[in-house]
């Protein structure tokens, strides 16, 4: 059924590019095109912030309860399920990995079939599900080993499918999260598109608070009250994260899902490939119908990976099978979106050792923490171990605004470029940030070891600080990246991209941890350096490893950034082929 809509579209665009310029298409073609869904789609009943209490709310307390459950994991695999410190770091890589890897088969899912709504919905309800097993893993006593045993293999099963449960919600709410609450504004006007430029600091803020009360307020529970109840709040919250969803449906803009994007850029490939015999054509030669279907910037045409603009050349006009077949025809469109996606891999790429870094820094912080003193004065009070990645969020939180208000006007008078800097930049200087933070990592882990259990925890504030300013400016240069630079028809899979890095970067973590674990160990029972009392491993050798690996990454990343080329619009907005669509022509701006 999908392929026979391409083949129609397909149709449509070949017939209104090959209409000469001088021409006018006549009513009964007009009204063709009409008749096939060529014509403007029904007008949505924007409800804008009116649905807002129910999506915010929603995303709010699904955040508390996700990262409430997810934050602490680490300590709890260690002190509930009795595991060694390199098996459960292991575990919990390629876990993440996985969490991470869901939500590009939820982005293919919701944008080929089942549409965001209907995805948020069934990955909620998994995620609760999820949420539900874990808790009575550690309030149900049959669970859970005692006496410092190690899981057995029921044990295990539970717990693992608790995680496949929290994976199959990742892939559905991740991606398209943002992108439904934006589905609740008219991009098309003013107001709307300032209502999504809110919606996503709103969305950003209520993250970062949930980050922080999960850090302190849940783990506190989860660590020194007890670990049932410690996990029954983030449930309860998940659950009544569920009850806003649903309550808000009636307000909801849903949607219809609009075909996956793969299969275009499988048929530029595959209609590339079979005319790859044929000599270069020039960008006029190339067939570029006008959108007709929405408001959808068109691509500038550019110079690189000229073997791909074959997949738009005509061969013979009078061909009707080729002009029909969009596995033998596609569009400049179609090709350049191929393009920008090609063009952006180098550069996704090199955020995935980047995303090493990260990854093993939150995994060893809390270990490390956990071999400090937790105690505030002489009071009775212990901080947490999974505590102290509060201070990355305040140092995130506070930099946001400073960078934005102070930082950015600074720079635009210096560089005279839109945000001051490119997005590339402030990638390129969140890894230089990376490389100083495991190089402060590994000398205070050599001070921590020397000291002994009764170094003072604050010694690891300063690296979760320099962790912080390096997401503001590398996670977050990324998340502007992908969203501008990716094709339109791809902004929910641009945040799936982003966790397939994570994704990646976990697995690889997981890797690192094991082959480290196994090759540095000596002769006689030496320690490796991942050892499970990190005062006989050499915790600081592995950050400076890690550190070497994130400064060739940064020397890689340069040479793709120097080779980029961003997206680039003809400046001209197409309007949906229609007789009734000249008020909203006079009225369209192209989109920024």
């Amino acid at each position: 059924m999908e392929a026979n809509k391409n083949k129609t579209q397909h149709q449509e665009a070949y017939a209104v590019a090959v209409v000469d310029e001088d021409a006018t298409v006549n009513n009964k073609t007009m009204k063709h095109l009409d008749d096939d869904g060529g014509g403007c789609e029904p007008e949505e009943n924007y409800r804008g912030w009116k649905a807002m209490p129910y999506v915010i709310g929603n995303e709010t307390c699904e955040k508390l309860g996700t990262i409430g459950t997810t934050a602490n994991l680490l300590v709890y695999l260690k002190t509930v399920y009795g595991m060694k410190s390199a098996s459960a770091a292991t575990l919990l890589n390629l876990w993440s990995g996985a969490f991470n890897l869901a939500p590009v088969l939820g982005a293919f899912l919701s944008d080929s079939y089942l549409g965001r709504y209907a995805t948020i919905a069934l990955a909620s309800i998994a995620t609760l599900a999820g949420m539900i097993i874990l808790t009575l893993t550690a309030a149900v006593p049959s669970l859970h080993p005692h006496g410092g045993a190690g899981p057995s293999a029921t044990h295990m099963a539970v717990l693992l499918v608790s995680f496949a449960l929290f994976a199959v919600g990742a892939g559905g709410i991740r991606p398209c999260n943002l992108a439904f609450g934006a589905d609740q504004f008219d991009p098309r006007t003013p107001a709307g598109r300032r209502g999504i430029n809110s919606f996503f600091n709103w969305y950003y803020f209520t993250f970062t608070i949930a980050m922080m009360i999960s850090a302190t307020v849940i783990i506190y529970l989860q660590s020194n009250v007890n670990w049932a109840l410690g996990l029954a709040v983030p449930a309860t919250l998940m659950g009544l994260s569920c009850a806003l969803f649903f309550m808000g449906t009636r307000l909801y803009v849903r949607v219809r899902p609009e075909g996956s994007p793969f299969t275009s850029f499988a048929q530029v490939v595959v209609a590339a490939y079979r005319k790859r015999r044929l000599p270069s054509p020039t960008a006029e030669q190339l067939f570029d119908p006008p959108h007709k279907s929405s408001l959808i910037t068109k691509i500038a045409y550019t110079d690189q990976f000229v073997c791909l603009d074959k997949a738009a050349v005509v061969v013979s006009p009078d061909d009707e099978e080729e002009l029909m077949n969009p596995w033998r025809l596609c569009t400049l469109q179609q090709v350049e979106e191929v393009k920008c996606l090609a063009r952006l891999i180098p550069v996704w790429s090199a955020g995935i050792v980047y995303y090493i870094v990260l990854t093993n820094l939150w995994n060893y912080n809390v270990l490390q923490a956990m071999q400090t003193n937790r105690h505030v004065g002489s009071s009775g009070f212990q901080i947490p171990a999974g505590s102290l990645v509060v201070f990355n969020m305040l140092a995130l939180t506070l930099w946001i605004p400073i960078y934005d208000s102070l930082v950015v006007p600074a720079l635009q008078r210096v560089t005279k470029r839109e945000g001051g800097i490119s997005q590339l930049q402030r990638i390129g200087t969140g890894i230089v940030i990376s490389i100083a933070t495991m190089l402060l990592a590994a000398a205070v882990e050599r001070h921590r070891r020397k000291v002994g259990d009764s170094t003072s925890c604050f010694v690891l504030v300063p690296q979760q600080v320099l962790a912080g300013l390096s997401e503001a400016f590398a996670v977050i240069g990324q998340v502007d990246l992908y969203y501008k630079q990716f094709p339109e028809n791809m902004r929910s899979v641009a945040g799936a991209v982003l966790s397939l890095g994570f994704a990646i970067a976990s697995f690889a973590s997981g890797l690192m941890v094991t082959v480290v674990h196994q090759r540095t160990g000596g002769r006689g029972g030496r320690p490796d350096w991942l050892a499970q009392d990190l005062n006989q491993g050499r915790l600081d050798l592995y950050y400076l490893l890690i550190a070497a690996m994130a400064a060739v990454n940064l020397v890689y990343f340069v040479v793709c950034a120097r080779w980029y080329r961003f997206k680039e619009s003809d400046a001209v907005v197409e309007m949906p082929i229609g007789p009734n669509n000249d008020h909203l022509l006079k009225a369209a701006t192209p989109p920024v």
